[in-house]
């Protein structure tokens, strides 16, 4: 819940950021229009791995868009009731752009590329069949996470995620998460003059169904920013995104003995939020 601050509601949000609350009574002017969709938005065709559009004058645009899986159906009606549940027992923390959060990581500082081990005290119970039954998919074998941040978004907050790409230097290659309570779309996109079409800006739009799984990993985790507008959440939305180790954390990598650490301490599956 947002707390109260000089009689008003207050929030998370930092800088730049800001949601429905701080809007509203700081009087800012949203920039979350950026993320309207537009006539000319690519969407993602799981079945062929094709970002697609379509003309007004009906020709048909696409290009290849690899290193997204989405997995449907990945926890049952039950399991996503006894999840949001779990997570609901726990404090939410307030965080930037509406949303609320809870930690299960190490503590890091990214620009001084710094890792301590705080109270990190493992990831929670629920996610130890979870990742036992991602591990079962092809491109998904030897997937250990170290890191789980679960989030909670409310169109009452204005709750979103701006366009940005996630950590390489700790982080490693797959991404995944788990989507709860309600559909949403994660919105794909590449700044003008790096993308496919030359010097347009591209966005590719992903379906994302409720109590599916969605990976990004190669292209779609390093070339493409992906994020969540606030026009894409309609009702709450619950999410637990997974992050493994990049390379150098691994074995014969240069800080190995850490990323051992980590792991042992992340797959006992004691953790409470931080």
């Amino acid at each position: 819940m947002a707390t109260e601050e000089n009689g008003h509601a207050s929030c998370g949000c930092k800088g730049i950021r800001s949601c429905l609350i701080c809007e509203k009574t700081k009087g800012i002017r949203s920039a979350e229009n950026n993320g309207a969709p537009e006539r000319n938005d690519f969407k993602y065709e799981a079945s062929s791995g094709l970002a697609v559009r379509w003309s007004d004058e009906g020709v048909q645009q696409s290009f290849p868009f690899p290193g997204v899986l989405l997995w449907e159906d990945f926890v049952s009606e039950e399991e996503e009731r006894d999840l949001v549940t779990r997570m609901d027992q726990d404090a939410w923390k307030e965080s930037q752009s509406g949303r609320k959060k809870q930690d299960f990581g190490p503590k890091v500082n990214f620009k001084k590329q710094r890792v301590h081990l705080g109270t990190f005290s493992g990831l929670p119970a629920a996610s130890s069949k979870l990742v036992l039954r991602m591990q079962q998919h092809p491109l998904l074998q030897g997937f250990q996470p170290v890191e789980q941040c679960n989030l909670d978004y409310n169109p009452q907050r204005g709750s979103a995620i701006d366009p940005h790409l996630d950590d390489s230097w700790l982080w490693g290659e797959r991404l995944i998460t788990i989507n709860l309570l309600s559909d949403t779309i994660i919105t794909m996109s590449m700044e003008e003059g790096q993308g496919e079409l030359g010097q347009e800006e591209v966005r590719v739009r992903v379906d994302f169904p409720r109590r599916s799984l969605l990976v990004l990993y190669g292209e779609a985790r390093h070339r493409w920013m992906h994020a969540i507008h606030r026009q894409d959440i309609h009702q709450r939305r619950v999410c637990s995104t997974y992050r493994e180790l990049s390379s150098e954390f691994l074995p014969g990598g240069e800080q190995e003995a850490l990323g051992s650490q980590l792991l042992r301490i992340a797959l006992s599956f004691q953790g409470v939020p931080l």
